[in-house]
């Protein structure tokens, strides 16, 4: 429109942008140039103190605009490090990790060690993701880590997050602890019931995982329960048939209650009943599957104001849906913070590869747990 008051100012801009982008191409060029002479003389891409000291600069360049000045500025340098890393291209330890992976996962003959006693749900997973295979059941999350570190089991099958009650915090702090790889992945639907020798009117207490009681907390306070906390779920069941406690109900799957000769009171007694539970099976091995969809890794990030978005638009940036990110505390470093990242892709897409290659290459403590499907 001939009258419109905005005209002016838009052409002023569009003036503005015709002259940044010439100059931003020169920067890039630039850029470029300093990658083949760092690539020369064995220098890192990443230079954390010199982008700081020049981001303070351009921040207390103009006391109005020295935020976002420094937001831009920062945005260019993440760019101009993801060009240099395309334009290298250099093995890195990660790409040659990822030559030497196993590409089929094996089908037979294994041992698959999973938390608690059979009927329990961690059972089922592993049915789910390596059937008629041998299962062993250990009493802790940890014992399955340990099983799988001294060749006792082939893969350890574990709960990692549930669709109501949210991360289990303790799996993820062994993953990070013992940095294995997670082969598999699968969601079990979780319906609980509650199952006792004794009559319904009978029950004051009941007893179960930790997160099955957190998953039935309507339930249990709607029928005025005591509870206490069991280490699985089949196994508070086992528990009951072989004790015979009075007055003292399971929450368990139906088919635990069934395998250990419990009369099931009510079903479907969790809170949601869209319930799930997401599965991991890890393993010693790396394995990457051509059918692989889901990635993991961890890291540690500078404590720096914008460290975590600086690394999260790297993942914008190439077009890859983040799921999942969980932080969970560094042992014996207040404040300090482990970033557990679940992410769509594959490994064998060329820009995903660089991309964990180059995060692998700046960030402290970068682990990846693996490239897999999830089922």
């Amino acid at each position: 429109m001939e009258n419109n008051p905005l005209l002016p100012v838009r052409n002023r801009i569009d003036e503005i942008d015709h002259q940044l982008l010439p100059l931003f191409i020169e920067r890039m060029h630039c850029s470029e140039e300093v990658a083949r002479i760092k690539q020369k003389e064995g220098i890192p891409i990443l230079n954390p103190k010199r982008e700081a000291e020049i981001l303070e600069q351009v921040r207390l360049s103009n006391p109005e605009y020295g935020d976002y000045a420094k937001e831009l500025y920062t945005k260019i340098f993440a760019l101009s490090r993801e060009r240099q890393h395309r334009m290298l291209d250099a093995s890195t330890d990660f790409t040659q990790m990822v030559e030497h992976a196993l590409h089929t996962l094996p089908d037979e003959n294994l041992c698959v060690a999973c938390q608690g006693v059979e009927g329990a749900y961690a059972h089922k997973a592993c049915e789910q993701m390596f059937p008629g295979q041998r299962v062993s059941f250990h009493a802790t999350w940890e014992d399955v880590f340990a099983a799988v570190k001294n060749g006792e089991a082939d893969f350890g099958v574990l709960p990692i997050e549930n669709s109501s009650a949210g991360s289990v915090a303790e799996v993820y702090d062994l993953l990070i602890q013992n940095r294995f790889t997670i082969a598999k992945a699968t969601t079990v639907r979780v319906s609980h019931c509650l199952a006792a020798l004794c009559e319904a009117d009978e029950v004051e207490e009941v007893i179960s995982h930790p997160q099955a009681l957190a998953q039935c907390s309507h339930y249990i306070r709607a029928h005025g329960f005591a509870s206490r906390q069991f280490s699985n779920t089949a196994t508070a069941g086992k528990f009951i048939s072989e004790t015979k406690p009075a007055h003292t109900a399971a929450i368990c799957s139906e088919t635990a209650a069934q395998k250990y000769g419990l009369r099931i009171l009510e079903t479907n007694i969790q809170d949601a009943k869209f319930n799930r539970t997401r599965f991991i099976a890890i393993s010693r091995d790396l394995y990457l599957t051509q059918d692989a969809n889901k990635i993991s890794v961890c890291f540690d990030i500078p404590h720096v104001a914008g460290s975590l978005y600086g690394v999260l638009e790297r993942f914008a940036l190439h077009n890859l849906n983040m799921t999942k990110i969980e932080s969970r505390p560094v042992p014996n470093e207040p404040f300090q913070y482990h970033f557990y990242l679940d992410f769509s892709g594959s490994i064998f897409d060329p820009d995903t590869l660089q991309l964990i290659a180059s995060l692998g290459s700046e960030l402290p403590n970068f682990t990846f747990f693996g490239n897999y499907s999830e089922s």
